[in-house]
């Protein structure tokens, strides 16, 4: 048996020689955690502090106020439907791209990737063209007494379209590189489809899963651009938390404005901490599925 060469890339000549000096080292984790400090810490600091300014019972207050309820309403209804629908087209999409060769497959992958690329605004004014009242099916839509534009269903659609990348873009590269073997396996033994994917495929996806689902939703209760040119800036009818917040600080009613971004504020806290939380599970699991390919390793 060939004795294992030592790796260069993990020799101590080598790690002594990309080890940088200490005045380096300190000098560049200062500048980082100085850029976080400022554009990140001191923002979130800021909201807070303004929210709380004149007592927590102003604060209270403010969010019970009627149109901030309903805004608050309004952004859990449009994230409560956004997110189960984007998490089933996400799978179905994934699922279809990694594990089967069809045509027009690149241009199913440009289609998922389009939110990314055009402006929120832009689609917002898009839906506007399709649905408003001098849009193409406006005339149709007022016959039949039914309101897309400035209402809530222009709302939820605005909010599907700009969020229904997340789940599939952070499925695609998984199911690719995972292969499609440990499903043919369980086919091969048996198993039919949704059995298959109950027991193999989503097991293998959760985290990623997961993960998709907690971006899919912190995108759709913040988001801004596409909803504030659907909504028609209708008070306790229209308004998410963003589009109100947006209207008290105009309304130079700071206090109850930054009560509303202190909303917006702890969920982006609680989608940084589940996001931490993915990823030590899901670096836990890729250690463990590799613990034993590296026993055998070290046998050999």
């Amino acid at each position: 048996m060939t004795p294992m060469k030592p790796n260069a890339q993990n020799s101590p000549g080598n790690a002594r020689a990309i080890e940088e000096p200490r005045l380096v080292r300190l000098l560049l984790i200062s500048i980082t955690l100085l850029f976080l400090g400022v554009f990140l810490l001191l923002p979130l600091a800021l909201v807070f502090s303004e929210a709380f300014k004149k007592g927590i019972e102003v604060y209270v207050d403010a969010i019970r106020e009627p149109d901030a309820a309903a805004a608050i309403q309004l952004t859990l209804l449009a994230a409560a439907i956004a997110v189960p629908l984007n998490l089933i087209f996400g799978v179905a999409a994934a699922w279809a791209i990694a594990k089967f060769h069809f045509p027009g497959k690149s241009f199913l992958i440009t289609l998922i990737d389009l939110p990314f690329s055009v402006s929120p605004v832009i689609s917002g004014l898009v839906y506007v063209l399709l649905f408003g009242l001098q849009g193409w099916l406006g005339p149709w839509l007022a016959e039949m007494d039914l309101k897309i534009v400035f209402a809530v269903p222009g709302i939820v659609l605005a909010t599907l379209f700009v969020t229904f990348p997340f789940v599939a873009r952070e499925l695609i590269p998984l199911m690719q590189s995972q292969g499609s073997e440990e499903e043919e396996a369980a086919r091969t033994l048996g198993a039919g489809g949704w059995q298959t994917f109950w027991r193999v495929s989503l097991p293998n996806i959760k985290w990623a899963l997961l993960y998709g689902v907690i971006l899919c939703n912190a995108r759709a209760m913040g988001e801004f651009g596409a909803v504030s040119v659907v909504s028609g800036h209708i008070r306790g009818a229209t308004n998410t938390i963003p589009l109100h917040a947006e209207i008290l600080y105009n309304e130079y009613n700071s206090t109850a404005a930054f009560a509303m971004a202190s909303l917006l504020t702890v969920l982006t806290l609680v989608t940084i901490a589940l996001k931490a939380l993915i990823d030590r599970r899901s670096s836990v699991a890729v250690r463990e599925l590799s613990q034993p390919a590296m026993m055998v390793e070290r046998s050999l």
